[in-house]
């Protein structure tokens, strides 16, 4: 059990460092802004529901090992929710009429959150070796 908890953990935190720092800055380097964007869009709900399943399925693995990791998991799990269902759209809708200080300050608070949960997972994984 404790190496599917480590193997899913370290899954969740490699592909949220992937996506945040590689997939999504490698769009707006390789394609046109007018592209990039709805293509970023589009992607977005398949990666929450990546971080949802991934975090979820981590802290089940933690539970009988390490209660405060299985917590800081599920954290990230019932956080991300939120965040796709709610957070997610506003923001689209803030694009969609312009409003760029709306998007502005959305996007960073939805910037924030995956920054917290990429520390959260590497957290985590940091207690594996200790």
């Amino acid at each position: 059990m404790t190496t599917l908890a480590l193997l899913s953990t370290a899954l969740l935190f490699g592909g949220m460092v992937l996506y945040s720092f590689g997939f999504a800055a490698f769009l707006f380097t390789a394609l046109p802004a007018e592209t990039a964007g709805p293509t970023i869009r589009r992607a977005f709900p398949h990666f929450y529901l990546f971080v949802i399943a991934g975090a979820a399925l981590s802290a089940a693995f933690l539970i009988p090992t390490d209660p405060l990791s299985a917590a800081i998991m599920a954290a990230i799990t019932l956080t991300t929710i939120p965040t796709r269902q709610f957070l997610m759209p506003a923001i689209n809708a803030a694009t969609d009429s312009g409003n760029k200080r709306r998007f502005g300050m959305l996007h960073g608070f939805s910037v924030g959150i995956t920054l917290i949960h990429i520390v959260a997972a590497a957290y985590v994984l940091h207690r594996f070796i200790g």
